[in-house]
C-alpha cells in the first residue's frame, strides 16, 4: 500500500464505496435470521451493554486514558502520566511493549529473597516530578528484571469466571503439568473471603478493582482507598507530608460529583471492554497441532462460561482466553522475583487471546521475543524459551516439521484478528473490502479455516458469499 499514489487511493476508495454498496444492498436482502454475530475490535464496549453501563464504560476510558497532574496527585514517583500511556496496543486498554523494572536480592540459604522495601522495592517508580529526587535501582540489588504491560481486553469476563472452574485444573491436572491456585485477598475486601488470582504476571490479583487501585497507586503515584499512602523515592510508603515534593494529601484519588473514584471509572472502563477477537474462531490446523504438542495442557483451549453477576452482559457468558491462569514453574524463563504465594521460578499462564496483535511488538514477561527477521520468528522465540512445565510442549515443538510450525504460527495469528480484517489492524475499512472483494465466491467450500480467505468467512461454511458480504456491511459500519 505504500507504493499506491493517494490519487490512485482515492480511486480505490471510490471504487469500493461503489462496488461494495451494490454488494450491500443485495446482502441486505438476506434474512436477518441468517447474520451471524460480529466480533467486537479491541478497545470495543462488551455487547449487550445497557445505556447507563455504555456510558460508564466511555467515562472510564476517560479516566483511564485521562494525563495526570500534580494538582490532581501524580506522583511524587511514577512510572508515566496516564494509564493510556502504557496501555496502548492497538487501542487503550493495550499492551505496549513498555516495560517497567523490579529488583531485590535473591535468595540465599535460610534467608530468603528480600525485595528491598526499605529502599523503594520490588518496583522501580522510573520518574519523578521535578522537586523530587529519583528513584534508583539500589546497589545491592543483585536480582534486576524487566516486566512489559500486560492488555485489559475482557477482563470484566475473567473476572466472573468463578473460583472453582480454574481450581478444577490444580486439583485434576493434565498429564505432565501441576499448575496452582494463586489465592489472595482483594484489596477492597481485606476482611471478606480470599480468591483465586487471575490478573497480573504472577496472578497476584483477584479483581479489576484491586488491579486499578494497585497500578494508580504504584504505576502514576496516585493514592486511593484501597492503597492510601505515597511511595517515596526509594524509600517506603509516607504518608502526607511524605517530603518536600508531596503536594497532595493522602489519598489523592476522592469521589465525583457521582460519588465514583478514578478507581472506580477505570475499573468501569476495563470491565467493561470486550474480549479480543479470534478469526476463524475454530477448525485451524496449527490449533490441533497446538493441542497435541501439549501447549493445551496450559494455556487451556476450552471455553470458560462465567457466574451470573450484576450486569447481564457479563453473565453467563462463553469465553476462551487460551489459559488455566494457574501458577507454572517456568524453570530458567521465570523472572527471579517472588510474589504472594508465586515462586521466583513461577508465572500465571498467560493469556494468548489477543496474541497475534502483540507478537509484532513484544512476547514473554519482558518482551524477550522481539524485534526479530519477523512476526513468526517472535512467535519462535516466544515458544522455544519455555522451561521447566513448558518444556516438554517445546521438545515437541522443535520436531514439528516447517510447515506444521507454520500452522502453529497461523493459529496464534487468528487470536485477535478481527473478521475481515486484511490489514490486522483492528479495524475493518475501505482497504480490506479493496482486497477482499477479488475473493468472493458463490455458495459451495472453496476454502479451509486455515486459508487466508478464511478470515472473510464470517460462518465458517467455506465461501464468501453474498451472507459473508452482510456481515462485512455491518463490520465496516459498526452496526
Amino acid at each position: 500500500m505504500n507504493a499506491i499514489s493517494k490519487d490512485r487511493f482515492i480511486s480505490m476508495a471510490t471504487f469500493s464505496r461503489v462496488a461494495g454498496a451494490t454488494a450491500f444492498v443485495i446482502a441486505g436482502m438476506l434474512s436477518a435470521s441468517a447474520q451471524q454475530p460480529i466480533q467486537p475490535r479491541m478497545g470495543a464496549p462488551l455487547p449487550g451493554l445497557t445505556p447507563a453501563e455504555l456510558n460508564r464504560f466511555a467515562l472510564g476510558k476517560d479516566a483511564f486514558d485521562h494525563i495526570q497532574d500534580v494538582s490532581e496527585g501524580l506522583g511524587p514517583i511514577m512510572n508515566d502520566t496516564s494509564c493510556e500511556h502504557c496501555h496502548f496496543g492497538p487501542t487503550s486498554g493495550g499492551s505496549s511493549g513498555k516495560a517497567v523494572t523490579r529488583f531485590g536480592v535473591a535468595a540465599v540459604g535460610p534467608n530468603p529473597f528480600d525485595p528491598l522495601d526499605n529502599l523503594g522495592g520490588s518496583l522501580q517508580q522510573a520518574l519523578t516530578l521535578p522537586t523530587c529526587t529519583p528513584e534508583l535501582v539500589p546497589a545491592q540489588a543483585n536480582v534486576v528484571i524487566q516486566r512489559i504491560t500486560p492488555p485489559c481486553f475482557g477482563f470484566g469476563l475473567v473476572e466472573a469466571i468463578a473460583d472453582v472452574d480454574i481450581q478444577v485444573r490444580e486439583f485434576i491436572p493434565p498429564p505432565g503439568v501441576s499448575g496452582r491456585a494463586h489465592i489472595v485477598t482483594p484489596a477492597e475486601t481485606p476482611l471478606g473471603p480470599p480468591r483465586v488470582g487471575r490478573f497480573g504476571w504472577k496472578a497476584q490479583v483477584a479483581t479489576v478493582l484491586t488491579f486499578s487501585g494497585d497500578a494508580s497507586m504504584m504505576e502514576l503515584g496516585l493514592s486511593n482507598r484501597l492503597f492510601p499512602i505515597d511511595n517515596q523515592p526509594n524509600g517506603p510508603a509516607v504518608a502526607f507530608p511524605g517530603g518536600a515534593c508531596d503536594t497532595v494529601p493522602d489519598p489523592e484519588d476522592g469521589p465525583d460529583g457521582q460519588g465514583f473514584h478514578k478507581i472506580d471509572r477505570m475499573t468501569d472502563f476495563q470491565r467493561f471492554l470486550a474480549p479480543p477477537p479470534q478469526t476463524p474462531k475454530s477448525g485451524m490446523t496449527g490449533e490441533a497441532i497446538f493441542n497435541a504438542i501439549g501447549c493445551a495442557s496450559c494455556h487451556v483451549s476450552t471455553p470458560y462460561t462465567t457466574v451470573p453477576v450484576a450486569e447481564a452482559a457479563l453473565s453467563n457468558k462463553t469465553l476462551k482466553p487460551y489459559t488455566d491462569f494457574l501458577l507454572h514453574d517456568m524453570g530458567a524463563l521465570g523472572d527471579g522475583i517472588p510474589q504472594g504465594m508465586a515462586t521466583e521460578t513461577e508465572f500465571r499462564t498467560p493469556p494468548l487471546w489477543g496474541v497475534g496483535i502483540r507478537a509484532p511488538v513484544a512476547l514473554l514477561h519482558d518482551g524477550r521475543a522481539s524485534g526479530l527477521n519477523s512476526v513468526e520468528d517472535n512467535l519462535d522465540a516466544a515458544i522455544v524459551a519455555h522451561g521447566g512445565e513448558g518444556a516438554a510442549s517445546v521438545v515437541n515443538y522443535n520436531a514439528l516439521s516447517a510447515g506444521d510450525k507454520l500452522h502453529v504460527h497461523n493459529f496464534l495469528l487468528s487470536l485477535g484478528r478481527l473478521e475481515f480484517d486484511a490489514e490486522y489492524d483492528n479495524n475493518v475499512s475501505e482497504v480490506d473490502w479493496f482486497f477482499s472483494r477479488t475473493t468472493m465466491t458463490g455458495p459451495g467450500v472453496f476454502f479451509t479455516p486455515d486459508s487466508p480467505i478464511a478470515i472473510n468467512d464470517i460462518d465458517q461454511d467455506g465461501d464468501f458469499d453474498l451472507r459473508d458480504v452482510a456481515a462485512l456491511q455491518r463490520a465496516f459500519t459498526g452496526t
